[in-house]
């Protein structure tokens, strides 16, 4: 009897073991299942870093289209080589323009309707510009006959400047400085005219308006405002805008590269898109490349991809040249993180092109943090990189498996990140989670660049939306 007991004992054991067994190898292809689905990414690591040479393609666009790449990757002409900043420069450098937004949107939230920027509010173009230096770079015609300059473009700017001829301090640039004297189409705005009106920061020498812009960088440009032909591609008059207004620096210093100048898309009425909207229409598109070995482009108009998706584009009354929307919400790996949508809408979200990393408020951070994380723990962890603080080494892999992440703005708006938005890759070593906290909950967000790239980002100043469309650059 006690040999029947034993015998039968040990066959439910074997077959409680082999139930085991089978169990464990349906969670372990489902754990499969669900980090390979369409919720995750899996890349491989040798693809995670830009190529040490330029991608030529750039996706088509309509006649103002003009290339744009980032002023630090092989497809800039201002790129020489060993002489790109770390990534920890990059970053604090990011840091420095996120505390000048953050000290220009430090009073109470005032959001105004979407329509009300249709009223026409003005910004002294001082305000709209101290930043701190951008990223990416186009090259624009001035003058007549017209010389080709290397600019960067700045969402959170608003005027446009070169630097010009005769000069009394300037830092050196990729080509001659702009001479006026060599311009037929060349005038200097006097300093009764509206323009110089506008600028708090507008003064009189000589009969001619003088313009001052301090960066929060504590770059700096100086100069005279003025007005020529500016060229935004092939030399037609198509292509054209006459009587363009811009700040002719012959005072500059700080950290600006090689860059030419800087040209701003904000929303006062000396900003490049306040300019060309009666030619081209309210608005403008760019899509900003995968990575800094390939190119976008930044067009002018409201024309929109098929696919794009539109939230509503919010008015600030403390600060009108922002271009401000309402996030929402965020998914990792398809599933909302939990988060109230009041802790985004309090503060507000401005977007920018000049700001790296996307800022949110401590609450969200964490969150998305955590939800990230858990399901990252299978890497190993890698030190904190500067303002990056969720970072993993993935030496010796060969492919990785990232969760995706998604940004829901109102009236239903989603995007859906690449790979290139939710890691910030510094080397296959230090891989680090592209978003970082603003330490409170009451600063304002920032919806940066990293998070932007490969998205036709329209803006539709007219119809006062915003729209993302995926695969923008292709």
């Amino acid at each position: 009897m006690a040999s029947v007991t034993r015998r039968a004992l040990s066959r439910g054991c074997r077959r409680l073991a082999v139930v085991l067994l089978a169990l464990a190898v349906v969670a372990s292809v489902a754990a499969e299942d669900e980090s390979s689905g369409p919720d995750w990414h899996v890349v491989s690591v040798t693809s995670l870093l830009p190529d040490a040479v330029c991608t030529p393609k750039r996706a088509a666009s309509n006649s103002s289209a003009l290339s744009v790449v980032h002023r630090h990757g092989p497809c800039s002409p201002l790129q020489a080589r060993g002489g790109e900043p770390s990534h920890a420069e990059i970053l604090g450098r990011d840091q420095d323009r996120v505390d000048s937004i953050h000290r220009l949107t430090a009073g109470p939230s005032t959001a105004d309707d979407p329509a009300s920027a249709s009223k026409g509010v003005s910004l002294p173009a001082r305000r709209g510009v101290p930043l701190g230096t951008a990223n990416y770079i186009v090259s624009v015609g001035l003058g007549t006959p017209k010389r080709d300059f290397l600019v960067v473009f700045d969402t959170g700017s608003d005027l446009s400047w070169v630097q010009c001829k005769p000069c009394d301090d300037c830092y050196q640039q990729h080509d001659p400085l702009f001479d006026p004297s060599q311009s037929t189409t060349y005038s200097a705005v006097p300093c009764g005219a509206p323009e110089c009106r506008r600028l708090d920061s507008g003064s009189c020498s000589s009969g001619k308006c003088r313009y001052e812009v301090v960066y929060g960088d504590m770059s700096q440009t100086d100069g005279n405002l003025a007005r020529d032909t500016l060229t935004l591609g092939p030399s037609s008059s198509s292509d054209q805008l006459q009587g363009f207004v811009f700040g002719c620096g012959d005072d500059d210093t700080g950290l600006f590269g090689k860059a030419d100048g800087l040209f701003g898309l904000g929303r006062d009425k000396v900003s490049l898109a306040s300019q060309a909207a009666a030619k081209y229409g309210a608005g403008f598109s760019y899509c900003l490349p995968s990575s800094s070995s390939a190119k976008g482009y930044l067009s002018l108009g409201r024309a929109a991809p098929p696919n794009a998706q539109f939230t509503a584009m919010v008015t600030r009354s403390d600060t009108p040249s922002f271009y401000y929307l309402n996030l929402v919400g965020i998914k990792v790996a398809g599933r909302m993180v939990r988060v109230s949508p009041a802790v985004f809408r309090t503060p507000g979200t401005v977007i920018d092109s000049g700001t790296v990393i996307t800022r949110l408020p401590s609450r969200a951070y964490s969150a998305l943090r955590s939800s990230f994380a858990g399901l990252m723990r299978r890497y190993k962890r890698a030190p904190a990189l500067s303002i990056l603080d969720t970072c993993y080494d993935f030496t010796g892999q060969a492919k990785v498996q990232i969760p995706s992440v998604a940004l829901l703005f109102d009236g239903g708006a989603t995007l859906n990140l690449g790979f290139g938005g939710v890691l910030y890759v510094a080397s296959k070593s230090q891989a680090c989670l592209a978003f970082a906290s603003n330490g409170d909950d009451t600063s304002i967000g920032i919806l940066g660049n990293m998070q932007q790239k490969t998205f036709a980002v329209v803006y539709d100043v007219a119809n006062q939306k915003i729209g993302f469309g995926a695969k923008g650059c292709s």
